[in-house]
């Protein structure tokens, strides 16, 4: 991915992705590449959450403090 996505546009993306594979659209040459794309798009957006995550509770942390 060469431009900065937001989390919600990669979900959007990989949403198209995985829907191209039940379109009419589908075929075994692009399937790999597509699919290939679509593991990449997943774990960017697994590792957004999961910084996501450690944010919440990092500010949860300091919320309880006070």
């Amino acid at each position: 991915m060469t431009e900065k996505m937001s989390l919600n546009q990669k979900i959007e993306n990989l949403d198209k992705k995985a829907e191209w594979f039940y379109s009419d659209d589908f075929n075994l040459e692009e399937a790999v590449s597509n699919y290939k794309d679509a593991v990449k798009l997943a774990k960017e957006i697994e590792k957004d959450l999961d910084n996501l995550k450690n944010e919440i509770e990092v500010l949860a942390e300091d919320f309880s403090k006070k």
